[in-house]
């Protein structure tokens, strides 16, 4: 069992810059990668970004640019690091792990971008 925690979600102004984090307990030793989607009120939910444990980072359609993930294995922390947040970046973020152990998903945090 895996279980994922988030935090840092918030509401935030459009420009301004917001860290998201997922810290992981549990058995920890079964992920193989660490990833972020998020969901909008009414649209389906989209992966943002992905980070494997040997920290080979991948991304969502039209996700790289402004958004950078990063993990400290150590921690069993992934981050996911948006810059130049607009109105449309509003949703939920969900954290996502998966490896020999299943798939897991958190609770979310809320972004929250205005205008």
């Amino acid at each position: 069992q895996v279980q994922l925690v988030e935090s840092g979600g918030g509401l935030v102004q459009a420009g301004d810059s917001l860290r998201v984090s997922c810290a992981a307990s549990g058995d920890t030793i079964c992920i193989a990668a660490m990833e972020w989607y998020r969901q909008a009120p009414g649209k389906e939910r989209e992966l943002v970004a992905g980070i494997t444990s040997s920290g080979r980072s991948y991304y969502g359609d039209n996700m790289e640019g402004r958004i950078t993930i990063s993990r400290d294995n150590v921690k069993n922390t992934a981050y996911l690091q948006m810059n130049s947040l607009k109105p449309e970046d509003t949703a939920g973020y969900y954290c996502k792990i998966w490896g020999t152990c299943g798939d897991y998903w958190g609770q979310g945090t809320q972004v929250t971008v205005s205008s």
